[in-house]
């Protein structure tokens, strides 16, 4: 038996505990049910981040803005990893601007950024754009 994982929802931020051997087959929360391992990125918000920041599974933000070419450009690539790292690590979006002060705590001085948070707290950060292949080899450098 594996040890069991805590991971929170991506719809209602309820922390569920699953057996690690048990994540490719698409746990379910207990709260509302829905799936909470995703092969997509999910929307984080202000209100929402204390409790997805606590999860085992690292958490790779994604900052960005409706305004922002590059952030655009990225999103495609964004939505790649997160199909191919589901189980590894949960992919959300956080958008700067319907979260200023989410992302004035985060530090946030350019777009797009990525956070890599483990059990809260924040072990890399990136600034700008790249290509799938670049994104997989910044995460593989940083254990993922």
């Amino acid at each position: 038996m594996s040890d069991p994982l805590i991971i929170p929802c991506p719809h209602c931020n309820g922390l569920n505990r699953v057996p690690a051997a048990r994540l490719g087959d698409s746990p379910s929360c207990g709260r509302c049910q829905s799936p909470i391992v995703l092969e997509t990125p999910f929307d984080l918000d202000e209100a929402g981040f204390a409790a997805q920041a606590k999860g085992d599974l690292p958490l790779l933000v994604d900052v960005w803005a409706d305004w922002c070419g590059p952030c655009k450009g990225f999103a495609p690539v964004f939505e790649q990893a997160a199909a191919r790292l589901s189980g590894k690590v949960r992919l959300a979006k956080l958008d700067s601007d319907a979260n200023p002060n989410l992302s004035t705590r985060l530090g946030i001085r350019s777009i797009p950024s990525l956070i890599l948070l483990r059990n809260g707290q924040e072990v890399a950060r990136q600034s700008g754009a790249m290509p799938l292949p670049q994104l997989l080899d910044w995460l593989s450098r940083q254990g993922i």
